[in-house]
This record gives C-alpha cells, structure tokens and sequence, in this order.
C-alpha cells in the first residue's frame, strides 16, 4: 500500500515540477510546487509537508546552504536533493549536509517514488552534522550514469566504517575510491595506510601486515611496527588481495574476527581499530573454488560490495578525463592542450584494456611531445593504434570467433583439471560451476537493463523475487551503466 504524504517541491524548472506532480499525486501523495528556495523555506518553517524534493541550484539559495537550516529546524524531515551537476563532490555535499537521498538529474520516476515511499515510511534519525570546511578538490572524475551509483554508494558509506571491497580492472582508480571513502569520511584525521599484496614477497607479508618482534626471523634486528599499527585510528587499503597467501588470510580473519592480532614473534595480543577497504581485480569466487582464497575471509571482507566499471562502460566520461588530465599537465608546467571532436570520438570508441590509467598516460604523453595546441584525429588514431595492444593469448588466438557456451566451458574445464596435474579439483564442482556462470550472468543482465530489475528479470525469463535473491546471493554489484 502506498504511503500518503504532503510532498513539497522546489525545482526552477516547469517541465520537471508538472511532471513530479502528476507521478506523485498519482500514487496519493498531496503535492506542493514552488521555483524558488524563499517559498520552500517558508513551508518547512510553518511546519509544513513530510518530504521535501529540492534542487540544488535554485534563483535565490542554494539547496546546500538551505539544508542545514531545515535539519536544525525540523531534524526528522527527509529532503531528497537533485541535480545536473552530476559529479562526486556533489553526492558527497549532499551527504553532508543531510540530504536523505541524492539523484543525479535525468532521474527514473519510479526510483524517486520508491524512494519516497520508503523515506515517509522510516522514522528518520537526526542528520550527521555537515562538515564546516569547504572541499577544493575532486578525487574522482565521470558524471555517467555508471559512476552517479558509484557516487550515491559512496556518499552513504562516507559516515560508517563497513567493510567496502572494492572490485575492478587494472587502472578504474580502485585506490582513488579507498582513499576519497578516507578522506571525506569521519576517520579522515587518521592514517590512510596503503599496502599491495602483490608487491610483497609471500614470506614477508606477514610481517608487513602485523609487525614483528627482535629476532622474530633470520635478519629481525629491530622492531618493526606493521601496516595494522600504523593505520590504527584510520583506514588500511589492502589492494590485490586476491594475491594475499593463505597463512596471511587466515591471520588477517582471526584479526577481523576478533579485533586484535599478534606481531610476528610476539605473544602478547594487540587491540587494532582500522577500518578494512579491500580491492582486487581478480574473481574471489574463482579463487575460493580454485582453493586460493579463504571463503569465510571472503564474506568478512565482502560487507559491501563495489565494482567499478571499466572505461569501456563509461566511454561519455573520457571528455571529463580528458579535460583534468591536460589541467594536471598544466600544473606541472606542460602547455595548455585540446583534443579535436573528431579525436575524441575515436577515444570514445577506443576499448581502453588499461582503464583510466592508460587515458591519461595517453593525455600526458600527447601534451608531452606535440607542439600544436589542438591534437588532431590523426594524432590521436595513429597513438592509439601503437597504444593497442594484443588482446589474446596464443591459447585464446587458436579457439574460433564463433565459440559457443559450450565450447568456451569445455575449453575452460580443459584448463581447470590441467591445473591440478595429477590430481582432482575439490569436490562440489558441479555447483560451483553453476555458480560461475550464474554471477556473471545477472551481471550482464542487470548492466544490460542499466539496472532494472523488472527488465533484467524478464531478459532472464525469471521471477523479479527470484532476481532479487540471486543478486543478495551472489553479491551482485548494482549500477545503471551506459551500454558500450
């Protein structure tokens, strides 16, 4: 049953308050309209209206300079912010300042009534109180559809300390998300401590993680204090950790489990408070059926699920990159370049294998060596087609364009038992199979419907229930990406 609410609306915009009325008055809702900031204040102040649904940029305030005044006024009202400036730091403000919920403007107008409905049927709880100095920077670049979830996601992450586990290729800027959840949330006056378990010797890790003792090991002259002491009070981003060897994992859960950990040689037991953010490029769930990664750690450090999309899936946003890498380029003392919109077309359309990383190594190098202010297509077809790489392996090259399903498992399970030599997988592997491909199938779907579960339900041939409990299940990340 729908629940019934005065809703008040400020937006400058004619066309969006008319529309915002007909939806909402259609489910029951009463609904108020006003262009202007001045008249929704008054409103709030009068005691008026349940919900408020507000822009940002209105003719006479600012929503984010308003929102205070209505959490000091009417602590319990929801306020669900909108916006065209669809960036990070906009997301991020309207956290802090205690808006209920942020969307990015075009908005679906089911989500918003979904999003009423549930804030008018929550008791509401008193806002976090906003943060009185002013952000310059922008840690995190994209205002596609993709990246507004990674936003929104982030914003609520900002003021709890959940486990965040981050997932995504080589170069998405997986290490930029740990940080900004550091920086801009309530830990930002501790440590951000950084350690890549791909870069540490196997045997060394360990100590890394949890220090260790005088004589704890052949060469321990000292003490040494480990990545968990030093983040104490902060945050410790273990990157790769799918490459983390099955002795430190089960070290690392005891510590989660428990809260405290041990040095290296040590016995006595140390009280650690960090919080965890976790990343890899790598499929966990592979690697637990494969036996390379603890399933238990997995569901530890899993809490809350984030992939970050390739740039492939976000190519709307290489305009945006492009702009700030050539502003970095500046700053450091390179000419002020421009790309031509014939050449930023063909970067568009370019698959980018190494992400974010490999546009702006790309940006610099262009900035770098050519002297003309404006980078032709030419330029830029002749760079990217050195820049492309060889995309399959001399095993993959052998197999047929036209591979099916079928052949493609088959071609896999070759591998798989080859792997083990002599001996046999762990057993249960027929449910594992199906288990692989069942994740990476509602992924494709929910991507594909750019995030409607009533469109990825009927694409399946399922029960919209039944999606629902794969995605809990499987931990399916949701976002509403653009389609390549």
């Amino acid at each position: 049953m729908t629940t019934r609410g005065q809703i008040l609306i400020a937006d400058d915009d004619a066309a969006i308050r008319t529309v915002l009325n007909q939806a909402l008055s259609r489910v029951g809702h009463e609904v108020r309209t006003t262009p202007n900031a001045s008249t929704l204040w008054r409103w709030v102040a009068a005691g008026e209206g349940d919900l408020v649904i507000t822009d940002v940029v209105m003719p006479d305030e600012n929503a984010f300079d308003m929102l205070p005044r209505i959490k000091k006024a009417r602590p319990d009202l929801p306020v669900v912010v909108m916006s065209a400036q669809n960036t990070f730091m906009t997301a991020i403000r309207a956290s802090e300042t205690g808006a209920y919920e942020y969307l990015p403007k075009p908005f679906d107008l089911t989500e918003l009534i979904a999003i009423v409905n549930r804030a008018l049927s929550e008791p509401r709880a008193k806002a976090n109180e906003p943060r009185s100095e002013e952000q310059d920077g922008m840690p995190l670049i994209g205002r596609s559809a993709a990246m507004q979830d990674i936003y929104r996601m982030l914003a609520r992450m900002m003021q709890t300390d959940l486990t965040v586990m981050i997932n995504g290729e080589s170069g998405t800027g997986k290490e930029l998300v740990a940080r900004a959840l550091h920086e801009y949330g309530r830990r930002r006056s501790g440590p951000f401590i950084a350690i890549n378990m791909a870069a540490i010797p196997r045997d060394l890790i360990e100590s890394e993680l949890f220090g260790h003792e005088k004589g704890a090991f052949t060469g321990a002259q000292h003490r040494s204090t480990g990545r968990f002491e030093q983040a104490e009070g902060g945050t410790l981003f273990l990157d790769e950790i799918g490459d983390m060897p099955m002795e430190a994992q089960t070290r690392l859960l005891r510590v989660l489990q428990q809260g405290e950990y041990t040095t290296v040689g040590g016995r006595t037991p140390i009280k650690t408070d960090v919080r965890i953010v976790a990343a890899t490029n790598k499929d966990l769930r592979t690697l637990i059926n494969q036996g390379l990664f603890r399933e238990d750690l997995f569901y530890r450090i899993n809490v809350v699920p984030l992939r970050l999309p390739p740039l492939r899936e976000r190519s709307e946003d290489i305009i945006d990159l492009v702009r700030h890498f050539f502003k970095q380029g500046q700053a450091e003392g390179l000419q002020a370049k421009r790309i031509s919109p014939q050449g930023l077309e063909l970067m568009k359309r370019y698959p980018w294998p190494g992400n974010v990383r490999e546009l702006e190594n790309l940006v610099r190098r262009l900035a770098a060596l050519y002297p003309q202010d404006e980078i032709s297509a030419e330029i830029i077809q002749a760079e990217l087609r050195a820049e492309a790489p060889s995309t399959t392996s001399p095993t993959e090259s052998e197999l047929p364009d036209d591979l099916s399903v079928g052949q493609a498992v088959e071609h896999y399970l070759q591998r798989y038992f080859a792997s083990f030599g002599p001996e046999l997988p762990p057993a249960g592997l027929y449910q594992r199979m199906l288990a692989e491909v069942e994740y990476p199938l509602v992924l494709a779907a929910m991507t594909a419907t750019r995030g409607n579960q009533i469109k990825a339900a009927d694409l399946l041939g399922v029960n919209r229930n039944t999606l629902r409990k794969k995605i809990r299940e499987l931990g399916v990340s949701i976002y509403r990406s653009s389609r390549p």
